[in-house]
C-alpha cells in the first residue's frame, strides 16, 4: 500500500504536472482553502490531542501555516526563478546563473506537538519548489492525524500530494522507499533512524530536532519582561515546543527575583488555578505524563508541581536547587517544567552551555549589550533571540534549523523552498568569439597571458 502511494507520487512527478508554476500556485491556494474551511474541525482535533484552546490552535498551527503559505504564494515566481551570478573573465563572453530545479518526490514526517504546521509548512515548501510530496503525520496526535488524512485527499486529487497514516511500522515501511529528500521533525533518536534509512538510498535529509535550549538571564536584565517572555514560551502548549526554554541560567544576584516574577506571569496568563484555564494545554499522552512527573523530583519545587493523571495535566512548574547531573538536566524536558540554576557570571553560563550538545535555540536577556554580543559570539546554537524567546523562528527571512545534535538544514520563508530545490549551476557561453589562447599548444606567451586571467 505504502509502496504504491510512493510509486503514484513518482509517476505524477515524472509526468511533469508538478513543474509548472500554475500547478504549484493552485496547490498552495488549495492548502489555504482547506485550512480555512476546516479550521474548526482541526481546532477540535487539537483540543482532543493537546487540550489546546481554539485561539492557540489557530495562532500556532492553523493561522501560522496560512501566513507562511501566503508568503510562498506571494514570492513563488521570484523564489523559483533563475538567479544570475557573476561570470569570471576566463569564461567570457558568457552568463552564469543558478537554476532552481525540483528534487522529485519528497517525504515529510511530522511530530505531534504542532501537528498541522509542522506537517503542512514543509509540504508547502516542497510543492512550491515543484515536487511531489508524501506526508506522514504523527500517530501520537491521533485525532489531528485522522482529520488531516480525511481532508487532504478531498483537496489534493492528482496523486502528487499524498498522505500516509500509521505508527512505527508504517514509518519504517515509508523509509524503505526511494525518495529524493526526506524532511523529518522530531527527536534525535528517531532522527538517527531516519538518517540511517536515508543512507541506503543516498537520500539527502533535513532533520529538525530539538535539545535543551538554554536561557541566560544576566544581572542587567529587565527581570519583569524576561520573566513574562520566558513563562510564555515555556508554558505555551504545556511546554511541548522544540524551542521552548528548557532551563534557565540566572545570575545569582537576581535568581530569586526572577522566579517570583515568573510566578506573577503564570498567574497573569492562567489565573490562580491553571488547571481551570481554557488557555493552558495538556500533555499529549499518559506515557509522556509519567516521564514528566518523574522529572519533578529532580529539584525543589518553587512553583507548581501539581498534576492530575486522568486529564494529563501538569501545572506550570519551576524547579530550583537543581543538580546539574539530575535527570531533568540530562534530557530535553518537552513539558511544563522549568529548572532555574544559579550562575556567578556570564562566563560560567557560557561554559555551561558549551559543555553540552549544541541546542536548537538559545535565549539571552541583558540590558548590557556587550553581554548579549559575548553570548552570541561565544556559543553555538541553531538560532538566538536576544531579550526574547521563540520569536527568531517566526520571521520568514530568518532560516530556522538546528546544528549538530539539534538538527541539520533549515527552512521557513525562501529557505523553506530552497531546501527542496537543486540550484543547478548553468553557464551559457557565446560562440561569437573563440579565442585560440585557451587551447594547446601552450607557448610561453600564451601561458603568461592565461596566468593573468586565472
Amino acid at each position: 500500500m505504502i509502496s504504491s502511494i510512493v510509486q503514484q507520487s513518482r509517476q505524477a512527478f515524472d509526468s511533469g504536472i508538478t513543474r509548472p508554476l500554475a500547478w504549484r500556485k493552485a496547490q498552495l491556494e488549495t492548502m489555504i482553502t482547506m485550512l480555512e474551511k476546516h479550521q474548526d474541525e482541526l481546532s477540535a482535533a487539537l483540543k482532543v490531542d493537546l487540550g489546546r484552546g481554539m485561539e492557540e490552535a489557530w495562532l500556532y498551527d492553523i493561522g501560522f501555516t496560512i501566513t507562511e503559505v501566503k508568503l510562498m504564494l506571494k514570492n513563488l515566481k521570484k523564489w523559483t526563478a533563475p538567479r544570475k551570478v557573476p561570470t569570471p573573465m576566463v569564461t567570457k563572453p558568457a552568463s552564469s546563473m543558478r537554476v532552481p530545479q525540483p528534487l522529485g518526490v519528497v517525504c515529510v514526517i511530522a511530530p505531534w506537538n504542532y501537528p498541522v504546521q509542522l506537517l503542512l509548512i514543509p509540504a508547502a515548501g516542497a510543492i512550491a519548489a515543484g515536487n511531489a510530496v508524501v506526508m506522514k503525520p504523527s500517530e501520537v496526535s491521533s485525532e489531528t492525524s485522522r482529520v488531516l488524512a480525511k481532508i487532504v485527499p478531498l483537496y489534493f486529487t492528482d496523486k502528487a500530494v499524498a498522505i500516509v497514516e500509521g505508527g512505527v511500522q508504517e514509518t519504517t515501511e515509508l523509509l524503505k522507499q526511494k525518495f529524493d529528500h526526506i524532511f523529518y521533525t522530531g527527536n534525535g533518536a528517531v532522527g538517527r533512524v531516519v538518517m540511517r534509512a536515508a543512507a541506503e538510498n543516498l537520500t539527502p535529509v533535513t532533520l529538525e530536532l530539538g535539545g535543551k535550549s538554554p536561557t541566560i538571564v544576566d544581572a542587567s536584565a529587565n527581570i519583569a519582561v524576561a520573566a513574562r517572555r520566558i513563562a510564555w514560551a515555556k508554558y505555551v502548549n504545556a511546554g511541548q515546543t522544540c524551542v521552548a526554554p528548557d532551563y534557565v541560567l540566572a545570575h545569582k544576584s537576581i535568581a530569586n527575583e526572577l522566579v517570583e516574577a515568573i510566578r506573577t506571569s503564570i498567574t497573569e496568563f492562567y489565573g490562580a488555578d491553571p488547571h481551570a484555564s481554557k488557555d493552558y494545554s495538556r500533555v499529549i499522552s499518559p506515557k509522556h505524563f509519567s516521564r514528566l512527573t518523574s522529572l519533578i523530583s529532580s529539584g525543589k519545587v518553587a512553583i507548581g508541581g501539581q498534576s492530575e493523571q486522568a486529564e494529563r495535566y501538569i501545572a506550570p512548574t519551576v524547579l530550583v536547587d537543581v543538580d546539574q547531573n539530575s535527570p531533568v538536566m540530562q534530557e530535553e524536558i518537552f513539558g511544563p517544567i522549568l529548572p532555574v540554576l544559579e550562575v556567578g557570571s556570564i562566563d560560567e553560563a557560557i561554559g555551561f552551555v558549551n559543555s553540552r550538545p549544541h541546542p536548537l535555540a538559545l535565549y539571552v536577556f541583558a540590558q548590557d549589550n556587550s553581554v548579549n554580543e559575548k553570548v552570541i559570539a561565544e556559543t553555538t546554537s541553531g538560532g538566538v533571540t536576544v531579550n526574547g524567546t521563540i520569536m527568531h523562528m517566526t520571521g520568514p527571512y530568518l532560516p530556522f534549523g538546528g546544528i549538530g545534535e539539534s538538527g541539520m538544514g533549515a527552512y521557513h520563508g525562501q529557505s523553506g523552498v530552497d531546501v527542496f530545490q537543486h540550484l543547478k549551476p548553468v553557464l551559457k557561453r557565446s560562440t561569437m568569439l573563440d579565442a585560440p589562447l585557451a587551447y594547446p599548444p601552450y607557448t610561453k606567451r600564451k601561458f603568461s597571458i592565461l596566468k593573468k586571467f586565472i
